[in-house]
């Protein structure tokens, strides 16, 4: 099985998301729950400039959460993409059906080229 190379997971909750995404950047996340010590993702997802407000908006619709920082709004976009192909893609499993949005028209997603 593939690895999201994210930090987590971690519960889903307001405390818990300031506690350990403590910086104001762009980012990358995996939500879902764990299930005989594995994390299952549900929904991939990002912010282009906060994650950690991101974050909040999901709270009590799943049950756990995964993150990364990137340094840019481009970098949480190819790893939003790749999260995305590895555990779902268009035929796949994850709730977001759809393949992530680009903020900018000279992106393209580093799997298919979209």
């Amino acid at each position: 099985m593939a690895s999201s190379g994210l930090d987590g997971p971690y519960p889903l909750s307001n405390s818990k998301i300031d506690s350990v995404v403590t910086k104001t950047s762009a980012g990358a996340y995996a939500l879902g729950k764990t299930q005989d010590s594995t994390f299952h993702i549900s929904y991939v997802g990002r912010s282009d400039d906060d994650i950690n407000g991101r974050l909040h908006d999901w709270v009590g619709k799943y049950a756990e959460f995964k993150f990364g920082y990137f340094p840019t709004a481009k970098g949480a976009y190819e790893k939003e993409c790749r999260l995305w192909h590895d555990f779902g893609g268009p035929n796949g499993s994850l709730d977001n059906k759809v393949h992530p949005s680009k903020s900018a028209l000279s992106w393209a997603c580093p799997v298919c080229g979209v």
